[in-house]
């Protein structure tokens, strides 16, 4: 039998190419002699001159160097910063066009991944926001300094240059104008300013945080030492120029590394922790705590988690992943009793706060692994109808995707953050269930990112 050799792609090498769908990461794909390409800024439709970057074994990566034909949806990214960042990859596609770009990858991550007839299922539109700018929380801008100006923002794409950027187009107005505004103050006081190279200076990230609904704003300024130069004048400027904040905090992290945080946190002026209300229910967000960043979509995605747990008030439910406890707090009013569990202890504590703060008596909480602490309880006679997991990019553990299939509850509420690892896990549970629907969810409009919620039910 003869095998026929594919062409290979050379580096530099410029071909036509036919974009043919989107990519997880928001990427252009095409093929080129049955070769797959992916191009960042390249949409779907679209015909492209593109010029090999990248040669990888089972693909290529090229960069645009002419559209030919262009996509209808093509719309100017209406942020200078846009090209160089990389925060967001697809403000050069019309909102509406998004939302369906991005049940398409789900779609494809089903059809690449799962044996089941994706053109029989139930996948919903996705469901999108009326404005989808300005909706982030939350912002960490790195700090660096540059001819003796005070830079805030983010590291460029593939690079070591932190782009400074005056004002985000995703991120809420007041966070924007909360590191402009220390920014400025770290400026005229002179404050030593972190450098990666020599490792000298002090303040490394501003992290700025609002309660949305609240308009309570937090400041956390991350630095490499506890002693910080300045500190009563620093406190005293931001308030002075920044009346909303509600918590001016510092934390240290003197180490090499590229987590923001380190373990030791200060508070320096106010409270805390600002509040922050979703729906019915408040939580205190201090400034380690894990908290959606899009507080008007999460309303939504969990609005549909109740709608598909369809609970009469008889129901045990388990909140796997449970964090601080959103989502079975969420539940909790239509459910006998919400049971969940987390790796992070502290999580547990807040969590166990939080249902204590809105009156419930029907929820227990305790820190440990799903997969390791469910069985006890089916064990001792506590057998769960409906489980909610809300697990990591990297999807379900496999030990407790078998104890989902050993426990059967009568339906499994999967949220998702990333579509290939939920397509492998319906598969693993295509043995027993049965998907009803998947419905999507934009949480971070501009970005690759999609968020769903699939129900499965027991067969």
């Amino acid at each position: 039998m003869k095998t026929e050799q594919g062409i290979k792609i050379q580096l530099k090498q410029t071909f036509p190419l036919t974009i043919k769908r989107l990519g997880i990461n928001g990427e252009g794909v095409g093929y080129f002699k049955k070769q797959v390409v992916f191009v960042p800024g390249a949409l779907p439709g679209e015909e492209v001159v593109v010029e090999a970057t990248k040669i990888n074994p089972k693909f290529a990566e090229g960069k645009i160097k002419k559209i030919r034909v262009k996509s209808p949806h093509r719309v100017q990214p209406p942020c200078p910063f846009y090209e160089q960042c990389g925060g967001c990859q697809l403000q050069h596609l019309q909102y509406e066009q998004q939302l369906k770009e991005k049940r398409d990858i789900i779609i494809q991550s089903l059809g690449r991944h799962t044996k089941l007839k994706v053109d029989k299922l139930d996948i919903r539109e996705t469901i999108g926001m009326e404005n989808p700018w300005g909706y982030r929380n939350k912002s960490s801008f790195q700090v660096a300094q540059k001819n003796g100006k005070v830079l805030a923002g983010l590291y460029g794409m593939n690079s070591h240059q932190l782009i400074d950027i005056e004002h985000c187009a995703v991120q809420h107005s007041q966070t924007n104008e909360a590191v402009t505004t220390v920014k400025s103050i770290l400026q005229d006081l002179q404050i030593p300013i972190y450098n990666e190279k020599t490792r000298k200076g002090i303040v490394r990230t501003i992290v700025a945080r609002v309660g949305v609904e609240t308009g309570e704003l937090q400041v956390v300024l991350i630095t490499t030492q506890k002693d910080l130069p300045k500190k009563e004048t620093i406190i005293e400027e931001i308030q002075k120029r920044l009346p909303k904040v509600k918590s001016i905090v510092q934390n240290i992290n003197g180490e090499k590394t590229s987590l923001i945080f380190g373990a030791e946190t200060l508070a320096l002026a106010g409270e805390e922790f600002i509040q922050e209300t979703l729906g019915d229910l408040q939580f205190e967000l201090s400034a380690r705590t894990f908290f959606q960043l899009n507080p008007i979509q999460t309303v939504k995605l969990y609005d549909e988690v109740k709608k598909a747990a369809a609970l009469t008030g008889k129901e045990k439910v388990v909140d796997a992943y449970c964090g601080v406890g959103t989502i079975g707090l969420w539940l909790a009013d239509q459910a006998a009793e919400v049971r969940g569990m987390d790796v992070i202890p502290e999580s547990i504590d807040d969590a166990k706060k939080n249902a204590k703060r809105h009156g419930l008596t029907n929820t227990k909480y305790v820190p440990g692994k799903t997969e390791e602490v469910l069985p006890k309880w089916v064990k001792k006679g506590w057998k769960p109808d409906v489980i909610v997991v809300d697990p990591p990019r990297t999807g379900l553990d496999n030990q407790l995707l078998q104890t989902i299939l050993q426990v059967k509850p009568e339906k499994l509420i999967y949220v998702s953050c990333n579509p290939s690892t939920l397509a492998k896990d319906i598969q693993t549970l295509s043995s027993k269930y049965n998907v009803s629907y998947i419905q999507p969810v934009d949480m971070f409009p501009h970005t690759a990112h999609v968020e769903c919620c699939a129900l499965l039910k027991l067969r």
